[in-house]
């Protein structure tokens, strides 16, 4: 089996380990013998979506999702909506899922605009959201706690069109106030969970393959792995955050 997995902006838009969420989901394909390749998106690059199984998207510091923003939006915009549409997978963290959306006001009133693929819009605020974080994730899983770390001071709030990606347990999600974290639609998956997220859920990165291989393959059954490790750790982080 093979996979091919596209990484968006990896200099510009790579803070608080969101690498690390590359290297849990090239590592847990290799440990199963599929075939992976990793390849970065660099500005001014021009990309065949129809070739990736599976992108994904960090998240940055104001400044460098500015540096980026608006060759996102021109270059890969309407290309990359109609293939998330078509179901390409992907997982994008705080300054890239907010791209996804429609727009960012920050805080200096500069206005980022999204490519819509997420029917939600950020605005930057007076107040850091900053800590652990835990979340119950609204998707098919049998584990369906989450945890990470949390570093914004956005406010993300989600329109008719969007689904939250999952429920706070612990933390401040989206805005501090309604309790949601993230958003989601087709296989897209936005949040804020940095720390890095899929090497403490290894049970998401293996939903987010498991839903890649499906679309190349039609049918994708993961050998299981022994993650008693991570599994301890993350109910450790869940008591304490209780």
């Amino acid at each position: 089996m093979q996979l091919r997995i596209a990484h968006m902006y990896p200099a510009q838009m790579n803070i608080y380990g969101d690498r690390g969420n590359i290297i849990a989901l090239r590592q847990r394909c290799l440990w199963r013998g599929i075939d992976v390749t990793v390849d970065p998106i660099h500005p001014g690059a021009t990309v065949e979506w129809a070739q990736y199984d599976l992108c994904f998207f960090g998240g940055g510091q104001d400044s460098g999702q500015a540096l980026i923003a608006n060759d996102f939006v021109t270059r890969h915009g309407s290309a990359l909506k109609s293939a998330l549409a078509d179901g390409l997978v992907m997982l994008a963290i705080c300054g890239g899922y907010q791209l996804l959306g429609n727009y960012f006001l920050t805080q200096a009133g500069q206005t980022l605009p999204g490519i819509g693929a997420l029917d939600v819009h950020t605005v930057g605020g007076t107040q850091r959201y900053i800590g652990n974080i835990a979340v119950e994730v609204d998707v098919p899983i049998a584990q369906r706690q989450c945890i990470g770390f949390e570093n914004h001071s956005g406010q993300t709030f989600l329109g008719a069109g969007a689904r939250p990606f999952g429920t706070v347990i612990a933390g401040a999600g989206n805005n501090g106030t309604d309790k949601t974290e993230g958003a989601q639609v087709h296989h897209t998956y936005g949040c804020y969970l940095h720390g890095s997220f899929l090497p403490k859920n290894p049970h998401f990165a293996d939903f987010l393959l498991t839903k890649a291989l499906e679309r190349r393959y039609g049918y994708a059954e993961l050998p299981p792995l022994d993650d008693r490790v991570e599994g301890a750790a993350q109910q450790v982080m869940l008591r304490r955050m209780r």
